[in-house]
């Protein structure tokens, strides 16, 4: 079989994502036209049929899907081939990071104080993300690294091309009026707060997706009123009456909020930084990996 280019096996991949011909010319800033015809070298190169017509437009056939699959493999080792050539270059450049709050402050910001005095050469970027919105900007190129997170009851599914390594977990509680608890009601029955309204991430689903796991398995169903961003904000709100939450136990709440212990189950946040496939040994962002991973511990700092 002839050598396959790793451009047009990239269209091809673009094309399984985007599903049309005119968004991969779009976003590459080709015509149309170019792409079916980069396309159709490949099926030559191939010897097989990898689109078909869909009404006005076209799809993969079985064979352009399974060449897709091989896609991401093939164009992930051709990117670490070519960042091999010389991982002990001296990292400099423009490094994107984008992540949550907590691993920004705790985790990022600490070693990009020290790179700054370092690695003069090297500039980090650093915006703030939910870990879908990250896991997006990845896949399109526009991240270099994302600090993320999940639980272990809303476990993330980053896409086949996104690589995660583990930095930290921390325990979370459910956050409740600390006068409610004075007043007799247990942490340790979810159950007794089944009537209280509950307040969840405005930006991400994951902390949802635990609180209706942790509801289903007591035996109920959650009432979510309120998506809040801030940790503060849902501190405010639990003073207020409006409603109950899961926090943190390393972060001290606002007086007013006591955090329950959950143990059945536990809920435990696990932060992540993932990379695109093939990436990682690019000397700018393996100096910021081997810091996070290095510096990293079993529990997050505080």
């Amino acid at each position: 079989m002839p050598a396959m280019d790793a451009r047009r096996l990239h269209l091809l991949l673009e094309l399984s994502r985007l599903g049309s011909m005119g968004a991969v010319a779009d976003t590459h800033h080709l015509t149309t036209s170019t792409v079916s015809q980069q396309i159709a070298a490949l099926a030559r190169d191939v010897g097989v049929a990898l689109i078909e017509p869909d009404g006005r437009r076209v799809r993969l056939t079985p064979a352009g899907l399974r060449l897709a699959d091989h896609a991401v493999r093939i164009l992930a080792a051709v990117d670490a081939a070519r960042l091999d050539l010389d991982p002990t270059s001296e990292p400099v450049g423009t490094l994107r990071v984008g992540g949550f709050a907590t691993a920004i402050r705790t985790s990022l910001m600490p070693i990009v104080d020290d790179l700054r005095n370092s690695h003069p050469q090297l500039t980090v970027l650093v915006n703030e993300y939910e870990p879908l919105e990250a896991f997006a900007l990845l896949t399109d190129d526009d991240l270099d690294l994302a600090l993320t997170y999940d639980y272990n009851l809303a476990p993330a599914s980053p896409a086949s091309t996104l690589s995660a390594v583990p930095l930290w977990t921390t325990s979370w509680g459910l956050g409740v009026p600390a006068a409610d608890v004075a007043s007799g009601v247990s942490g340790a029955d979810l159950e007794a707060w089944s009537d209280y309204p509950w307040i969840v991430n405005s930006r991400n689903t994951a902390d949802e997706d635990a609180v209706r796991t942790l509801a289903s398995l007591a035996g109920f169903s959650p009432l979510i009123n309120h998506r809040i961003d801030s940790l503060d904000l849902v501190d405010d709100l639990i003073v207020a009456g409006y409603g109950i939450g899961l926090l943190p136990h390393d972060r001290p709440p606002r007086p007013g909020v006591r955090v329950l212990e959950l143990v059945a189950p536990p809920v435990v946040q696990t932060a992540y930084a993932v990379t695109r496939l093939g990436r990682e040994n690019w000397s700018p962002l393996r100096l910021l990996l081997d810091r996070l991973t290095g510096s990293g511990s079993q529990s997050a700092p505080r």
